[in-house]
């Protein structure tokens, strides 16, 4: 039997790690409510290039050749690649979408990341969706029509932008994944990043406006910093507690988005948009929930 000591001990570090995690996606809010005000002054491929540019400078003073031996080896390079370019795609697709959607729609679409990675799994992980996960997956759908609310006269074309950045999120925790195995951490948020700020720098002189706001400037320098602390808060959670307790944490944004967006823009969620994200959070977590009773069965 372990000491009562040991077992308080994980407890500290298990509420801690739920701490951190809250943290962390109150952060990632932060940063698609700057994302949003951005794009309203500036090019929306300015606001990517100012996330990933600056998030890559100031990850450059924790994680770099330097101090981190062997940092720019991996086994896998074109996995990296790919992943690193997936990720990128996600910010531009959600940060379009944002210049038209509001906080609260965003983050209920994006909500149904779960449901793609679900069907992703089988074909390329083997994970193959059962019929219980399936009528998860289905109802979670369903809860994602009422927030976009098709042929109600209340769906804008941009929530196609919020599902494609849902997709290539998806692809990417799947390639992650499978990355873990091959390479450590600290290479693949590397590589992320540094991936992510050359395809942000390339099409920077065709749509380059200088903004003539300091306050532009100063949103700019915050959304890359408040995006790579809410990384690295990320990584700090799960060196505390398992993936699969921090997961149904992640759902606490929805409250960080509404406040955010009822704060900056007086934006309110209609009843559609928080029954449907009420939807898409319950299927989300019934599919958490399933697959660590799965992986438990199977170990």
């Amino acid at each position: 039997m372990a000491p009562e000591g040991s077992a308080a001990s994980v407890s500290r570090s298990t509420l801690a790690g739920i701490g951190l995690m809250c943290l962390a996606v109150w952060s990632f809010a932060l940063t698609d409510a700057t994302a949003k005000w951005l794009s309203a002054h500036v090019n929306v491929l300015m606001v990517v290039w100012a996330r990933y540019a600056i998030q890559f400078v100031v990850s450059l003073l924790v994680f770099n050749p330097w101090s981190v031996p062997g940092l720019l080896r991996t086994t896998r390079p074109w996995l990296q690649l790919g992943r690193s370019a997936l990720l990128y795609t996600t910010t531009a697709l959600n940060f379009a979408a944002l210049q038209y959607l509001q906080l609260d729609q965003t983050v209920s679409i994006m909500f149904s990341t779960p449901f793609f990675v679900a069907l992703m799994a089988g074909p390329l992980l083997g994970e193959w969706v059962g019929a219980r996960r399936w009528i998860a997956i289905l109802v979670g759908f369903a809860g994602i029509l009422l927030v976009v609310r098709p042929g109600a006269g209340g769906m804008h074309p941009a929530a196609f932008l919020s599902l494609g950045a849902a997709a290539t999120y998806a692809l990417y925790s799947i390639t992650t994944r499978m990355l873990a195995p091959h390479d450590p951490s600290p290479t693949t948020l590397f590589y992320s990043a540094l991936v992510g700020t050359i395809a942000a720098t390339l099409p920077l002189p065709f749509v380059w406006e200088t903004p003539h706001e300091p306050l532009v400037y100063g949103g700019m320098l915050f959304l890359g910093v408040i995006a790579g602390a809410g990384h690295f808060v990320l990584i700090l959670a799960h060196a505390r507690a398992p993936a699969a307790t921090l997961a149904p944490f992640i759902y606490t944004q929805i409250i960080a988005m509404v406040a955010l967006g009822w704060f900056l823009f007086g934006q309110v969620p209609s009843l559609w948009t928080l029954a449907g994200a009420a939807v898409v959070i319950s299927s989300g977590i019934y599919l958490i929930l399933r697959e660590r009773k799965l992986h438990r069965r199977a170990s």
